[in-house]
């Protein structure tokens, strides 16, 4: 069967579904297969459950006339989505970064949608997977579309690109993330740029932050860039801190928003930018912002009994971690308590980077410190060390806080947010 015909069938049942569990009648099922499981063995279970067709690549499983057999199923989810993105002609702003992506993601959403029908990557869908399914998910009434890539090696960015097709793009920042994969900044910005690359090539345009020098390099050669900053740029705005939460002052206008810390500036600045650019209104940017919450472990502004929590697990790295600790120990909230996890696909800079975070957090005065993880083992530095976030949950348990303000960040894979369940409701 050609792209073309499946595409025919798309027509007729425009849900895609990859998970038995998650299944939608009349959806067509691809039997994505992974190291430790064989995705055509779901085929028989996709279509008893209402499935219209199971897309597969192993003829063994072929059980009716419903069975769709092709080479790959990955390749053809990703080519039938190529095929997908080509039938429009609205703008396609593709997203990539170290640090803040899926957080400019759902501001730029949240802003464009007060003017245009918006379709943006659901949650963290920014793989080779979540491209392709971010994509066969935006309807016909499309006016926009924010496509969020993630990478965590070379020509990852490149591949997504050549599926999505983005006519405008922008990388938040290039940070110390996934440095094991990138082996180090220099590949991460290169790895990061590869978006800027391919918008090069395209005669696409950029939104460039110009608070950060190596953008500008990196978007060297680019004919159409949008600028952005707090200084020299287009659109120019100034970071302004109330409590723990950012507003920015832009022109004669104060834009508030429920971010915590100034980190989210280039995050807020870039969405206010990008409205501002395709002729949102100053007082619905004003709107969109205010009504955003963050939400999913990334700067959550919590309560937990007289606790006030700044909730950051979903991901940490080096760049993240000293943005979100000094802006805590800069707030003017009492009794500070530092909950901090270990970072993840670090390589062989494991051990140093978090040598140079306790040195970092040392800087500050702190009521207490917990470090969670095998990263810190012999870096404690006399502060309260666990192996995992489960030990330290029971820490917590025992030593209920009262009265106290707690930063708890860490990568996802450290699972600090047990540490919250620990805490009174």
């Amino acid at each position: 069967m050609t792209i073309a015909q499946l595409y025919k069938l798309y027509l007729q049942h425009p849900y895609v579904e990859t998970d038995t569990r998650k299944l939608r009648e009349g959806c067509i099922f691809f039997a994505l297969s992974g190291e430790n499981f064989n995705g055509n063995t779901f085929a028989q279970q996709a279509l008893d459950k209402g499935a219209a067709y199971a897309v597969i690549d192993d003829r063994m499983y072929a059980v009716n006339d419903k069975c769709i057999v092709v080479d790959n199923v990955l390749h053809t989810l990703q080519h039938l989505a190529k095929y997908h993105r080509l039938q429009f002609s609205v703008p396609f702003i593709a997203i990539t970064g170290s640090n803040g992506k899926t957080t400019t993601k759902e501001l730029i959403a949240a802003v464009l949608r007060t003017m245009f029908v918006t379709y943006a990557t659901e949650g963290n869908l920014n793989n080779h997977i979540g491209v392709p399914l971010t994509l066969l998910k935006i309807k016909s009434d499309a006016q926009m579309a924010i496509i969020e890539m993630g990478a965590n090696h070379q020509k990852e960015i490149a591949s997504y690109c050549e599926i999505a097709l983005p006519d405008f793009g922008l990388i938040t920042n290039c940070g110390k993330a996934h440095i094991e994969g990138f082996g180090g900044i220099e590949g991460v910005r290169k790895g990061k740029g590869e978006l800027f690359d391919y918008l090069r090539v395209n005669d696409g345009t950029v939104f460039r932050n110009t608070d950060l020098d190596y953008l500008e390099e990196m978007a060297k050669g680019i004919g159409e860039q949008v600028t952005y900053g707090s200084a020299d740029a287009k659109y120019i705005g100034r970071p302004v801190m109330k409590d723990v939460f950012l507003s920015i002052a832009i022109g004669a206008d104060t834009i508030d928003t429920n971010l915590v810390g100034d980190y989210n500036f280039p995050n807020a600045m870039a969405a206010i930018a990008i409205g501002l650019y395709f002729g949102v209104s100053i007082e619905d940017i004003k709107k969109a912002l205010a009504a955003y919450n963050p939400d999913n472990n990334r700067s959550q502004w919590l309560q937990r009994g007289s606790n006030k929590i700044i909730l950051d697990a979903y991901n940490a790295n080096p760049t993240s971690m000293r943005a979100a600790i000094a802006n805590f120990a800069e707030t003017k909230l009492p009794n500070k308590l530092l909950w901090i996890g270990g970072m993840k696909e670090m390589g062989p800079e494991e051990l140093n980077e978090h040598k140079e975070l306790v040195a970092f957090i040392a800087q500050y005065q702190w009521d207490n410190v917990v470090l969670v993880g095998k990263e810190f083992k012999g870096l404690q530095n006399g502060y309260t060390w666990f192996d995992t976030s489960a030990e330290a949950a029971e820490y917590v348990k025992a030593h209920q806080p009262k009265d106290s303000s707690i930063l708890i960040k860490g990568s996802r894979g450290s699972k600090m947010e047990v540490l919250l369940e620990a805490l009174p409701k």
